[in-house]
């Protein structure tokens, strides 16, 4: 038995041509008869560290009998000259999330996965306290069970008020230990009582992880790092996945 939860992230890998660049982690989300694969927006693109790629690769388990066979998935990253991603702006500026439409024609036959939904965004009856226990999973240093091509999880809980823009910005604030390879990895917290749109996927989609939140003024000898991250809300997905 596989935890659903499992199935719904994707190591993600980043090249320039045949040249590998990055690993990150993603994960898939679904909305009518659509597929598309959720990331950082840094992760497709990144101009402060030269990050260029020209296409991504993700792992696909292609045999629902053995975990571990698996098979990579090339998509561009690019159409005459035009990216292909979606991202997402607002009034503070851009938003570090980026939705990739998978062709669900080109995947295997026998593909297996799990993704969210629409019916997995928090909505206003859900109460998300400060404190509460979440999940990111994803691929830190791109480390993961290469065997049966799993991801890792991580435990993390809420930092800041869930709901309320901090410092303005279009995230709130986790707190939990993470890595470079983390960024696109789902923050999900537990359902106690599902519905039935959520299907055998427990799991409320709150944020998308972005990065570790630092302080500039920190001294790296007699100061350990906040532990702090940034966590994207999770409903931007509704306008970046609109036909």
């Amino acid at each position: 038995m596989i935890e659903s939860l499992l199935l719904t992230a994707a190591h993600v890998s980043t090249f320039n041509g045949q040249k590998p660049l990055t690993s990150a982690s993603g994960f898939f989300f679904a909305r009518d008869e659509r597929l598309f694969l959720v990331t950082s927006r840094h992760v497709m693109f990144d101009e402060p560290s030269g990050h260029f790629p020209d296409r991504i690769e993700i792992e696909l388990h292609n045999n629902p009998g053995n975990l571990a066979q698996s098979t990579g998935f090339s998509m561009p990253l690019y159409r005459d000259g035009s990216s292909l991603w979606r991202q997402g702006l607002d009034a503070a500026g851009e938003i570090d999330v980026a939705v990739l439409e998978i062709e669900r024609a080109a995947l295997p036959e026998s593909v297996t996965y799990r993704a969210f939904s629409p019916a997995h965004l928090p909505g206003r009856a859900d109460l998300v306290e400060v404190g509460a226990s979440l999940l990111v999973v994803g691929f830190p240093l791109g480390f993961h069970d290469t065997l049966h091509h799993m991801p890792v999880v991580r435990h993390a809980i809420v930092a800041s008020c869930y709901g309320l823009r901090f410092q303005g910005e279009g995230y709130f604030l986790t707190d939990a230990r993470t890595h470079r390879g983390t960024s696109g990895a789902p923050v999900v917290m537990r359902v106690l009582e599902p519905d039935s749109g959520q299907g055998d996927l427990p799991w409320l989609l709150l944020g998308v992880h972005s990065a570790r939140l630092d302080v500039g003024s920190r001294d790296h000898v007699l100061d350990e790092a906040l532990g702090l991250n940034c966590a994207w809300y999770s409903d931007i997905l509704l306008t970046l996945t609109q036909a």
